[in-house]
């Protein structure tokens, strides 16, 4: 059961002063949509009347198959501290549906869904902790971004170093109104980076979570005349944003990571599901970096992993085992940045780590030495391979996986590829900057 009825939604809307409610769902990119419907609708909303377009959306349907249903998830109904509170606005999170009835396949909500109740069927629950980092930039007498911070702080300095502070403490305030337990937040490395961490919750919760994040965090930036942005790698020669993605897995309440008898306080189910994230994260990589610009982070000297390696410790490995046992043991995948779509990278991240235990996959030796420091032939001696080193590359592993092309469905696998692989031949074809600088002259 969940906290709210239908008969609670509409009670809220008619006594709380609510005008409006955003009925929100996320595309195949992971871009949150909306249709926003006035209180007389609510009604209709809470018994999934409210219909869309789905050809108008990228990556779900043709125009010839385009109406579909918005189902609300009643519990995720909050209202807008940022509005006004006269004349309020709501938002409700949405699953995607067919005039039949059934889930849409193209939704990748659904799609998180589907894989949890695999991890159900098995006995377990998952549980996500995500770190969110984002760059706060000033804009221009148009209202439009630059890349300009005003901001000298580094890791974890504050006022008046850092310029972004008193937004970021406003972020913290609105989100905490919306029903998130904010945990930290502070500045990040680079100049204009910022970072706020929230409880972990139930894969589920945590990718809707994730997604209003990143729209509280862009509404209430442009509000004080800020531009904030979740790409990757905005500044050369600085740190890039990631989205480091901790995970445990629990059964009948207890967290099966733990197991106090072995040297490192780890069960053989976390060794295993270490061991299937390795085998099948050069495919996942497509999803957990989706961008061209997110292969501009994922290089040696700034801190992002970019080689496929675990340890209890070092923060040079991909897969990071956090100091915390018990039943706060957890694993930290480092690579994924936050221009991922959370729900599809939470899927692949759960159905390869499961994939892992059911095999009895065992990971390769701990890397206790820094990975950054090596030499290639160092590497190679320990068998360390990289990530994919661009999108094209990414796009081409996950589509030679099984498993990963499985879990997503035949619908996102190609809507998604197809929509990756014109990014990147537009990406390709374009002429940058750097080289009219390098060549012009030159040649």
């Amino acid at each position: 059961m969940g906290k709210y009825s239908k008969e609670d939604i509409i009670k809220f809307v008619e006594e709380g002063d609510v005008e409006f409610i955003r009925m929100q769902f996320t595309d195949v990119f992971g871009r949150l949509k909306n249709v926003a419907i006035t209180a007389s609708q609510i009604q209709k909303a809470v018994n999934n009347e409210i219909m869309i377009d789905g050809s108008s959306i990228e990556g779900f349907v043709r125009i010839n198959e385009s109406d579909m249903y918005l189902h609300p998830d009643l519990d995720s109904y909050t209202t807008l501290p940022w509005r006004p509170q006269q004349g309020k606005v709501a938002r409700m999170i949405c699953d995607v549906y067919l005039p039949d009835g059934t889930p849409f396949e193209g939704d990748p909500r659904s799609t998180l869904k589907k894989v949890l109740k695999i991890a159900e069927e098995k006995g377990y629950s998952f549980n996500v902790g995500p770190e969110c980092e984002f760059f706060l930039f000033e804009t221009d007498d148009k209202g439009l971004p630059t890349t300009q911070t005003n901001d000298d702080a580094g890791y974890f300095d504050l006022d008046p170093l850092d310029h972004g502070g008193s937004t970021r403490r406003e972020i913290c305030m609105m989100l905490e109104k919306m029903g998130y337990e904010v945990e930290a937040s502070h500045h990040e490395v680079a100049r204009g980076q910022h970072e706020i961490d929230f409880k972990y919750a139930d894969a589920l919760k945590t990718a809707d979570n994730v997604m209003t994040f990143k729209f509280a965090v862009k509404t209430i930036a442009q509000k004080n005349g800020l531009h904030a942005t979740f790409m990757p790698k905005p500044i050369f020669g600085i740190n890039g944003s990631g989205m480091h993605t901790n995970m445990s897995l629990f059964r009948d309440g207890k967290n099966v990571f733990a197991d106090p008898s072995d040297p490192l306080g780890l069960s053989k189910e976390a060794y295993s599901f270490i061991a299937g994230i390795l085998a099948h994260i050069e495919s996942m990589t497509a999803i957990t970096n989706p961008l061209v610009n997110s292969y501009k982070r994922l290089v040696p000297g700034y801190e992002a992993p970019c080689y496929l390696s675990w340890s209890a410790s070092n923060r040079s490995a991909l897969i990071r085992i956090p100091a915390a046992r018990g039943q706060g043991t957890r694993v930290e995948l480092r690579c994924p940045d936050p221009s991922c779509n959370p729900y599809l990278e939470l899927a692949v991240c759960l159905m390869a780590g499961l994939d892992g235990i059911e095999k009895g996959l065992v990971p390769p030796e701990e890397i206790l030495d820094n990975i950054f420091a090596m030499s290639e032939e160092e590497r190679k001696a320990k068998n360390i391979k990289s990530l994919p080193s661009s999108l094209k590359e990414a796009l081409d592993k996950m589509l030679e996986d099984e498993l990963v092309c499985n879990t997503l469905g035949k619908h996102i696998i190609t809507q998604y590829t197809e929509g990756k692989y014109a990014e990147w031949d537009e990406y390709r074809t374009a002429v940058s900057d750097w080289e009219v600088s390098k060549y012009l002259m030159m040649y």
